[in-house]
C-alpha cells in the first residue's frame, strides 16, 4: 500500500517493491505477539473466529478504497481462482495454523518455526525451475534462520510451552503460506495488489467462518486486552503489513520476498511490539498486567519481567492452575 505497482525488471528490483518489503518487514513480526495475546488462555478469541473476524473486517475497508481510487475491482473468473485459492492457502490454512498453534506453543518458538518458511519456498521453487538455489541464496537462508535462533534462544532456553500437534500446525502453515506465495507470484493477476488482498481476505474469511461453525468453535467474548491485540491485527496486520506484502510478491521474485519476510530477524519488529504492549498493558487493570504474557518472539532479547524475584509468567501460571 507504500506505492504504486510497476512493471518488474529482472536486472533492477522495483523501489515500489522494495519499499512495500520494508513495511513488511517493520510491521508483521509484532504480529505474533497480538495472535498470542488474542488467543491465550481466558483471552477469549478462538483462533478461528479471530482470523475470520478479523479479515471481514478489513476486506470491506480494502475494497471501499480501491473503489474510491476507481480501479477494477471484480476478477474474471481465472484470477477469482487464483486469488481465491491463494487466500485460503495463506490465511486459513497458513495465518490459522499460527492461530491455533499459539495456543499450544510459545509464540517466540512459533516465530522461529515460521522462520523455515523461505527454505520451504527456495526448496520448492527450486524443483519447479530444476535447478538448486544459488549460493548467495542458500547464505542468504543460514545466516538469516541463525540470526532468528540467536535472537530466540534467550527464551527457549528458559523452557518453552509447546507440544507434538502444535508445533505440526505451524510447520504446516508456514508450508501452505509457501505455496501461496509461489502460486501468485508465477499466476500474477491483472489487479491493484490493493484489490487483490482485499480479494484473498475475503476468501479467508469465509474460509474461517466455515471452519469455525463445523467444529464449533464457541463465540468469542474477548476481554479488553484481546480487543486491543484484534484492532492491531485488523490496521497494522491485515491493512497495512499483508497488503504491502502483495505489493512486494507482485513486484519481486518470492525468493527475494521471502527471506526477508521472515528468516532476517526480528529487532524492528521487536521495538513495535514493546511500544504496543507496554501502551495496552499500562491502560488496563492490574489483575489484567500480571496475565500478560512478556516471553515471545517479539521480546525474546528481554528478560522476564518479575515480581519479588519471581517470573510474571510463572506467578500467572501458578495462580491458574491453583484456580482449577
Amino acid at each position: 500500500m507504500v506505492a504504486s505497482a510497476v512493471t518488474r525488471d529482472h536486472h533492477k528490483y522495483p523501489l515500489a517493491g522494495l519499499l512495500n518489503l520494508f513495511v513488511t518487514y517493520i510491521v508483521w513480526g509484532s504480529t505474533y505477539l497480538f495472535i498470542r495475546l488474542a488467543v491465550r488462555e481466558g483471552a477469549g478469541w478462538g483462533p478461528f473466529w479471530l482470523g475470520a473476524s478479523r479479515v471481514l473486517a478489513a476486506a470491506p475497508i480494502l475494497f471501499a478504497f480501491c473503489w474510491i481510487r476507481g480501479v477494477r475491482l471484480k476478477p474474471t473468473r481465472a484470477e477469482l481462482g487464483i486469488v481465491a485459492a491463494t487466500g485460503v492457502l495463506m490465511w486459513v490454512a497458513g495465518n490459522g495454523g499460527v492461530n491455533w498453534a499459539e495456543q499450544r506453543v510459545d509464540s517466540g518458538l512459533a516465530a522461529l518455526i515460521v522462520g523455515t518458511m523461505p527454505i520451504w519456498v527456495a526448496l520448492m521453487e527450486s524443483l519447479i525451475d530444476r535447478r538448486p538455489p544459488s549460493l548467495f541464496l542458500t547464505l542468504s537462508l543460514v545466516v538469516g534462520f541463525a540470526g532468528l535462533v540467536v535472537l530466540t534462544y534467550p527464551m527457549l532456553a528458559d523452557g518453552v510451552g509447546s507440544d507434538f500437534f502444535g508445533v505440526l500446525a505451524i510447520v504446516f502453515a508456514a508450508f501452505s503460506w509457501g505455496i501461496g506465495t509461489i502460486v501468485i507470484n508465477r499466476r500474477p493477476v491483472a489487479l491493484d495488489p490493493v484489490v487483490i488482498s482485499a480479494w484473498q481476505q475475503l476468501a479467508g474469511g469465509v474460509g474461517f467462518t466455515a471452519i469455525a461453525l463445523l467444529v464449533g468453535e464457541a463465540m468469542p467474548r474477548p476481554t479488553p486486552v484481546a480487543w486491543g491485540a484484534w484492532a492491531y491485527l485488523v490496521v497494522f496486520g491485515s491493512l497495512l503489513a499483508y497488503t504491502s506484502f502483495v505489493y512486494a510478491i507482485k513486484l519481486l521474485p518470492a525468493t527475494v520476498v521471502m527471506p526477508r519476510h521472515t528468516a532476517s530477524g526480528p529487532a524492528p519488529p521487536m521495538m513495535s511490539g514493546l511500544i504496543a504492549l507496554t501502551s495496552m498493558m499500562a491502560i488496563g487493570p492490574p489483575s489484567m498486567m500480571l496475565t500478560v504474557p512478556v516471553r515471545n518472539s517479539t521480546t525474546a532479547l528481554y528478560p522476564s519481567r518479575t515480581i519479588a524475584g519471581r517470573s510474571i509468567d510463572r506467578v500467572s501460571s501458578t495462580r491458574q492452575a491453583g484456580s482449577r
